[in-house]
């Protein structure tokens, strides 16, 4: 079916490296030659595809390179090796901790991001108010970020990102944060996104009701690899019953 329908996303054989320096002390640094560290595969050649309008799930246990390759598709870094075409679209990233400048208030990281996103001045002036209403965290949004607590960063991060719609949304573990009442209202405004046809969404979570309610093909990352994708229900299954094992 997907061969029909524009390519939005497309990831060919991508590679990630860490480099993991090892512990040295002074003395080592000073009088010794600098060892490289050990190198870390968190991405192994990985290749897949998302279609117009499509939600891709992506599953597997923590340290599986789930968060890693989502930041590299939103160009947060570039792959090792492989490619990742976006094909000319909009892209953003919902996640805790990535994209705010500690010092800033929250409202110059609303237009730190939004020209990050490619949005003009008077655009994300005119989203302004709508996002600091979303986003709910009263008059810190004139304090800086770093005496924000956790909830209240991924409050912020969700609201500019929700009201600042790119053409294709990946979004990290944050459909869990803040109280009931606020994850009611961000799952509502997750639907109402997800549900334009003409956006592409990728969704990283650990939550099996939440892949399965969204998307529409699930990718299970394993130690790197793909190790399933396909239809939600089928890969969830084998997944529960992998990590059950």
């Amino acid at each position: 079916m997907m061969e029909n329908n524009e390519i939005v996303i497309e990831a060919k054989n991508v590679c990630i490296n860490y480099r993991i320096m090892k512990n040295v002390t002074v003395r080592h640094n000073l009088f010794q030659k600098h060892t490289r560290g050990e190198v870390f595969e968190a991405v192994k050649d990985v290749s897949f595809a998302v279609e117009k309008g499509g939600i891709l799930g992506i599953i597997g246990k923590n340290g599986s390179g789930k968060s890693t390759l989502l930041r590299a598709i939103a160009g947060v870094f570039s792959p090792n090796s492989g490619s990742i075409d976006l094909k000319g679209h909009t892209v953003s990233l919902m996640a805790l901790g990535v994209g705010f400048k500690d010092n800033l208030t929250g409202r110059d990281n609303i237009s730190l991001s939004g020209m990050l996103l490619g949005f003009t001045e008077r655009q994300i002036q005119d989203k302004m108010q709508e996002i600091i209403d979303f986003a709910e965290i009263g008059e810190f949004i004139d304090r800086p970020v770093r005496t924000y607590s956790s909830g209240m960063h991924s409050k912020l991060a969700f609201a500019i990102t929700a009201m600042l719609e790119t053409d294709i949304m990946l979004v990290d573990e944050v459909l869990s944060v803040g109280d009931e009442r606020f994850k009611k209202k961000s799952m509502n405004k997750m639907k109402e996104l997800i549900n334009d046809k003409y956006r592409t969404v990728i969704i990283v979570s650990h939550n099996i009701e939440t892949l399965k309610s969204f998307c529409n093909r699930v990718m299970w990352l394993h130690d790197g690899v793909i190790k399933e994708i396909g239809e939600p229900a089928k890969v969830l299954d084998q997944y529960v019953r992998f990590m059950n094992g």
